[in-house]
């Protein structure tokens, strides 16, 4: 049976093709979700992009019939852009009841008492107003297309049982043959036998040899920075190798998922030299805002939003090494172009060959935005995504929709990707201890 899905701005303003993906039903637009997407289309956010892109797309389909009227799509459905006719004698009549989600209720109500042979399901990713439409007996859901399973989250670690010989072999020669493909591509893997439990080594199972090749341990570090962890020790060495061109790290604030990755790109760009310059960037909320609302000249407005990276980085140049004495300093690295740090806003149509690229809080990057992002790596380039899909700041995401959970998720059959989820926390006890009781 088909049904008339009523879209509110919230999908649109995610995702403006949504008005496709509903097959062979009828797409119902409220007139005020296209006055409320209008509000957007002068910002040069992705969701102006989308508001102006889903305004291109109903002026494509006027051509074909009047909106009013419906438009035949491909699927098979109608798509219409509705008017409210009067306020649903449903809803309350204070001064409160003319708000734009009250009017698209009235639209829904509209269209059930209207063609109540025909189902009507209000779409929208909006908490509250799915809350309101179950209140008024109508049917609500969120937008799923594009959404994972977050309660069975890759998190790019398992474990392997194997027999005492097995593990002492693995521990002198470095490799555990596997005859069958068991694993996810450079997935780590946990060698233990039930014989001897606190005895574990630690593996990464590589496709191309169909082995389990040992995670050597660092004596020296990395730009003084030691794993405390077999999660943090598995990151590291997937930071550090050259043949994986995406890295995803996950976890909760304090499990060192941005200071390990700027230790491994400034080792691989300083020392190394694999790659011409170590560019640190992250969003500034909601990506592409324009900076001008903050006073001063471009690196006194970054400052706010880059702070945590300068303080990682700051952080990683007083590391007690070694080879301390050997390193520029951190505005000298700064000014040889070595080291840039720069907000997403202007990453769009730029190329980026043999750079070693790490983009921090990714979570709050759409699917859309993730995918401009990784797109922009050029030959030799490696891309390193951090964040928390359960740490989100854009109300047009949720930990299922995120553009980070996507590339997990999509990329973890491919060779040259790999992710890891840190558990434990170690910026500090207290930190650790706020982390799970706050």
């Amino acid at each position: 049976m088909k049904k008339n899905f009523v879209l509110d701005s919230t999908i649109l303003l995610y995702d403006p093709g949504a008005i496709f993906s509903f097959q062979d039903n009828n797409i119902i637009i409220p007139i005020t979700v296209v006055e409320e997407t209008d509000k957007f289309k002068k910002q040069v956010t992705e969701i102006g992009r989308n508001a102006r892109q889903f305004s291109r797309y109903l002026d494509q389909l006027r051509t074909q019939n009047k909106l009013c009227d419906g438009v035949k799509l491909a699927g098979g459905g109608y798509l219409k852009v509705v008017i409210i006719q009067r306020m649903s004698a449903k809803l309350p009549s204070d001064q409160f009841a003319l708000t734009n989600d009250n009017k698209i209720l009235s639209v829904a109500i509209q269209l059930q008492e209207q063609e109540p042979e025909i189902p009507v399901v209000l779409v929208t990713k909006d908490t509250n107003l799915r809350i309101k439409a179950d209140v008024l007996v109508l049917t609500a859901q969120d937008y799923e297309r594009g959404k994972i399973d977050i309660s069975e989250f890759y998190t790019g670690t398992t474990k392997l049982e194997v027999s005492k010989q097995d593990l002492a072999d693995f521990s002198y020669k470095g490799v555990y043959p596997i005859e069958k493909n068991r694993f996810y591509p450079n997935c780590s893997v946990v060698l233990y036998t039930s014989a001897q439990p606190d005895k574990i080594q630690l593996g990464r199972y590589s496709p191309k040899r169909k082995a389990i090749i040992a995670i050597k341990p660092l004596p020296e570090g990395i730009w003084g920075i030691f794993p405390r962890n077999r999660e943090q020790a598995a990151a590291l060495d997937l930071l550090l190798s050259d043949d994986i061109a995406l890295v995803t790290l996950t976890g909760i604030s304090g499990t060192g998922k941005t200071l390990l990755a700027l230790a491994a790109g400034l080792h691989k760009t300083t020392q190394e030299e694999k790659y011409n310059r170590l560019l640190v960037s992250r969003p500034v909320f909601p990506l592409g805002r324009d900076i001008g609302f903050l006073p001063g000249d471009i690196k006194q407005k970054l400052t706010p939003w880059m702070q945590p990276i300068f303080d990682n980085v700051q952080l990683l140049m007083g590391a007690k090494n070694p080879i301390k004495h050997k390193r520029r300093g951190y505005q000298d690295l700064m000014r040889l172009g070595m080291i840039e740090i720069e907000p997403l806003t202007y990453i769009r149509g730029r190329s980026l060959p043999k750079q070693y690229l790490i983009v921090d809080e990714a979570q709050n990057l759409t699917p859309h935005e993730i995918k401009t992002v990784i797109t922009r790596a050029g030959e030799g380039a490696k891309v390193v995504l951090t964040g928390d899909p359960y740490q989100i700041d854009n109300p047009y995401l949720d930990s299922s929709s995120n553009g980070l959970s996507q590339v997990v998720e999509r990329f973890k059959n491919e060779n040259i990707a790999v992710h890891i989820h840190l558990v434990k926390g170690e910026r500090s006890a207290l930190a650790e201890i706020a982390a799970s009781l706050l």
